[in-house]
């Protein structure tokens, strides 16, 4: 077991917590955080660009003027691309498929390379609750300055992620607008998220649903 610091909602120090090497304490491998975040950022892609090629532009169903005899180079279809107004060769299209396969271990290992990394560069911080009076993007303002000032150290703000146990709507709104500060529930948690974000808050709960969610493969 790695045993860490925990903290309180004003970022002092409020005691100990054990933390599973299995998550924790992976040996980090490079290759496989690319391979698994590419993976991740080509399934999420939208594909929207779209050409039309000569066959989908209206119009050209007739040949423009005859094969032979009047001087100019023949054609048979004024929406061919060599034509203004015509289709367009070797565009972009919309059914071209970007997703990769990434099977679960990859992603369960990788995962906890990401936490294990985060550990180790003293980029992640365990907090044992979090509570907002109501949807006050204020208080969560003065909350994360005055927390990650005393935990990271931070001047100024930095990208931040918060994994809490389950989707709070006090939380998530609270939140929500404050710049480059994103909250996720625990059992939505992804290496995309964590490499995205340099520092992570996670609170004490959360290890139970990480440990409940991404441990259930064998080894």
């Amino acid at each position: 077991m790695i045993s860490v610091d925990l903290y309180n909602q004003k970022g002092d120090r409020s005691g100990n917590l054990e933390l599973s090497e299995d998550v924790f304490g992976v040996e980090f491998n490079p290759s496989l955080i690319h391979q698994v975040y590419v993976a991740q950022q080509a399934n999420a892609r939208i594909n929207i660009a779209h050409t039309k090629d000569r066959s989908e532009v209206r119009g050209g169903g007739i040949k423009p003027w005859k094969q032979k005899g009047t001087g100019r180079a023949r054609h048979g279809s004024i929406r061919s691309p060599i034509w203004v107004g015509g289709g367009v060769a070797f565009g972009p299209r919309n059914e071209r498929n970007f997703s990769k396969s990434i099977n679960k271990k990859q992603k369960q290992k990788a995962l906890f390379m990401a936490l294990t990394s985060k550990l180790n560069d003293k980029e992640i911080a365990f907090l044992d609750s979090l509570s907002i009076k109501g949807i006050k993007t204020k208080d969560a303002n003065v909350f994360l300055k005055a927390f990650t000032g005393k935990v990271f150290d931070l001047k100024g703000k930095r990208r931040t992620l918060f994994v809490v146990p389950k989707s709070d709507n006090e939380i998530n709104l609270s939140f929500r607008n404050i710049p480059n500060v994103k909250v996720i529930s625990a059992d939505s948690l992804n290496v995309g998220d964590l490499l995205d974000f340099r520092y992570a808050v996670v609170l004490k709960d959360s290890l139970d649903v990480i440990n409940s969610t991404y441990t259930k493969l064998k080894k």
